[in-house]
């Protein structure tokens, strides 16, 4: 299959400059690939002409402040709402946006729409584990829950572990305060109770600390507390680099002892930094649908891109759905 991708030129906080130079990047890594570019006409007006690529006109944007659902409902012709009616239509099988999550979310749930069975879409995200990458959700889609939520999103995670990270049977452990079955909330020993009965390679509880040691594939979780995980790690990993930097570079002596490690200490900030997984997928819809991070380089958009191309070409809303109807 030779996927085409709708790409939200106007999302992200260094759009469009960003977005389209990902574009190039993306169609030249990817020589089957199609994109159809959305944004203000100035705004892609230099992707006239590019080879595979068709711009669509819109003539409003989304801003990542805006009140989501009134945001889709008042903004009908913005970038966001545009590329997922062509997803809707069949002129496209994905769409990638590093704009207002929020939005996009709702604009994917209610313009692309649900897939059967599904009652709230995942946001997943893929963490740089020690040996191998963990796959973390929710991470901010749905901050209240049900137990029976957290078995449909380990479900279409599986489905998204296989199908983009080749994993072949995906292990599955629940985010908790403690390994012990009995550890946790009264919601958190229910989830317990249906991932252990509905959910094949469910291996228990994870506690906070073992996120990133690889000793699971899948970390389920409601979206406030994957929301506040997600982030306490991000902004932790930059202090540390930022701290690692700083002691290597306060004088002489340490800028001399530092040299030697200078290649380790970058493939370890390019092992973390999460432009290398381009975004994070929103798992449930009739189509498929990646979200960058506002702050995405070229690069990040350009993996985002891939990541979507990769996801379509493996059939990914196919699997999730039959995960689903196999449950």
């Amino acid at each position: 299959m030779d996927p085409i991708v709708v790409v939200d030129v106007m999302g992200g906080d260094f759009a469009p400059s960003v977005v389209i130079d990902g574009i190039m990047s993306a169609v030249q890594a990817d020589q089957f690939l199609h994109i159809i570019a959305v944004g203000l006409p100035d705004a892609i007006s230099s992707l006239e002409g590019v080879e595979r690529v068709t711009c669509v006109g819109a003539s409003q944007v989304i801003a990542m402040d805006e009140h989501p659902a009134h945001a889709i409902r008042s903004k009908k012709d913005s970038s966001i709402v545009v590329g997922c009616k062509l997803v809707k239509s069949g002129d496209a099988q994905g769409f990638f946006s590093a704009g207002s999550t929020g939005a996009v979310m709702a604009a994917a749930t209610l313009g692309i729409g649900r897939l059967k069975k599904v009652s709230r879409p995942v946001l997943a995200t893929v963490l740089p584990a020690i040996d191998t990458p963990v796959i973390l959700g929710d991470i901010g889609a749905n901050a209240d829950c049900k137990p029976d939520y957290l078995v449909q999103f380990a479900l279409m995670m599986q489905a998204y572990a296989t199908t983009v990270l080749e994993v072949k049977k995906p292990r599955v452990r629940l985010l908790n305060i403690g390994e012990e079955e009995t550890k946790g909330s009264q919601f958190a020993q229910e989830c317990f109770a249906l991932l252990k009965e509905s959910v094949p390679h469910f291996e228990g509880n994870i506690e906070g600390k073992e996120i990133l040691t690889s000793m699971t594939d899948i970390i389920v979780t409601d979206g406030f507390t994957g929301n506040i995980t997600l982030k306490t790690l991000e902004g932790t990993s930059r202090i540390v680099l930022d701290q690692v930097k700083a002691a290597l570079t306060a004088n002489l002596f340490s800028k001399l002892y530092a040299a030697p490690l200078a290649g380790q200490v970058r493939k370890l900030k390019e092992e973390m930094d999460p432009d290398q997984f381009g975004g994070a997928p929103l798992l449930g819809t009739k189509g498929v649908v990646v979200i960058g991070h506002g702050s995405s380089s070229a690069l990040a958009i350009s993996n985002g891109i891939q990541v979507t191309a990769t996801a379509i070409r493996n059939e990914l809303t196919n699997k999730v759905a039959s995960a689903l109807s196999e449950d």
